[in-house]
């Protein structure tokens, strides 16, 4: 807990100092105590450290949480997150949230970096060209959402876009796995809100590659101190429609059984 004193006694207004300790005692006493005591210990909504980590971070750049994420970077770095890591995270939040949103916290996260001694660029992670970025952007589409996306490109020059640049271009690097890809994309519509239609979907790619619901959960939970609470229930909400949505589609003949073994009556939806 030292850094965090340290942190919020140095906050920053107008140029002046102040010690929040001071300022707002009682605040900080069920800030603290509810952020970095309860949440992460709560029985059956642990994460590991890494996982916990880079859900956080993704969820500050996606609420454009700056002063939290300057917090949180550097205890993320001793906690064993890797440089690399980090810079996955903020490299394919760009499409998500826009280069203008982004670039602050690039500049944050290399400060902080070469501020540690780490030498920067770190070790190139691109695995692929300009010339195959569409198709293998088309693959990895293919790959979390299913063989209909192969398709989905030509739609229109945005959803080429979407192959090339986004998955092609972002999906295709090392540094982090397509799980974890999808976990922090997820964070990223969480956390900024009115997405819940991309919500929704990438809740489904996060369970095509086994990040299950109560993963999901455990993801949104440890991350409700930095968004707050609507987020995290209208992500809930996106979950469960998600998990809906997938067995009608991976069972179809599930809820028709249902309806036979119940003497014909018709299905109650939403049970």
């Amino acid at each position: 807990m030292k850094n965090l004193i340290v942190y919020y006694t140095l906050v920053r207004h107008g140029g002046i100092k102040m010690n929040l300790y001071v300022t707002d005692s009682e605040f900080m006493e069920r800030f603290e105590h509810f952020t970095f005591e309860e949440v992460p210990n709560e029985e059956g909504q642990q994460l590991d450290d890494n996982t916990r980590y880079m859900a956080i971070l993704a969820a500050l750049i996606g609420c454009q949480g700056m002063e939290e994420y300057r917090l949180v970077l550097p205890r993320a770095l001793d906690a064993g997150l890797t440089p690399i890591a980090v810079k996955e995270i903020v490299y394919q939040a760009v499409d998500y949230l826009g280069i203008g949103r982004v670039l602050p916290y690039l500049k944050a996260a290399n400060s902080i970096l070469e501020s540690r001694g780490i030498e920067l660029p770190l070790e190139g992670q691109c695995t692929t060209t300009l010339e195959n970025r569409l198709e293998k952007g088309i693959q990895v589409q293919a790959d979390i959402f299913g063989g209909h996306m192969k398709e989905a490109w030509k739609a229109g020059h945005i959803n080429r876009w979407l192959a090339a640049n986004c998955f092609g271009d972002y999906y295709t690097r090392t540094g982090l796995d397509l799980a974890q890809r999808e976990m922090i994309t997820f964070c990223f519509l969480a956390a900024q809100g009115g997405c819940e239609p991309q919500l929704m979907a990438h809740a489904t790619g996060n369970m095509n590659l086994g990040n299950d619901k109560d993963f999901l959960i455990r993801v949104v939970s440890q991350c409700l101190p930095y968004i707050g609470y609507p987020r995290s229930l209208n992500a809930i909400t996106c979950i469960n429609k998600a998990v809906d949505t997938r067995k009608k589609i991976l069972f179809p003949m599930a809820e028709h059984a249902a309806v036979n073994r119940g003497g014909g009556s018709s299905p109650t939806r939403g049970v």
